[in-house]
């Protein structure tokens, strides 16, 4: 019985691996998911963001980029790897209130909790979460998904 029980967990452990290793430079870019604006790349790094479960993805941002207030169904926690990105929270959007991120820089975003980024520069940021990732904006009018 406990090999058996060995056997399966053994298997469980191989068949369930961690996704590989890698370096930046092997990075998927693609368009980003349907509820940001367009001018993004956006790359997943490990799990699905569409579905239930732990995801970690990584979004490149151009100078002007601007996500209006918006929030999302799952937690957030958002590292800055390179340029810099302003957040702020609450309903309206506002550069002034916002908080400027530089390299290094680490944000929690909790569930439904109204939220915006800006950049002027540009900016690489990771966020890790949970799924499905969503986005609900405050306005019906500055989804994205309305213009397209």
């Amino acid at each position: 019985m406990k090999k058996a029980l060995l056997l399966g967990i053994t298997t469980l452990l191989i068949s369930s691996a961690a996704p590989a290793q890698m370096n930046a430079d092997q990075l998927e870019w693609g368009p980003p998911p349907a509820g940001l604006p367009d001018g993004a790349l956006f790359a997943v790094l490990a799990g699905n963001p569409e579905q239930p479960g732990p995801f970690v993805i990584r979004l490149r941002f151009p100078p002007g980029y601007k996500i209006l207030p918006h929030r999302h169904s799952g937690d957030e926690q958002i590292t800055v790897l390179s340029g810099e990105v302003s957040l702020g929270r609450g309903r309206s959007y506002s550069e002034r209130k916002a908080t400027k991120l530089t390299r290094g820089g680490f944000s929690p975003e909790p569930p439904n909790t109204d939220h915006y980024a800006f950049t002027k520069e540009g900016v690489e940021i990771q966020i890790a979460g949970q799924g499905p990732f969503t986005i609900a904006y405050v306005r019906a009018r500055d989804d994205p998904r309305r213009k397209r």
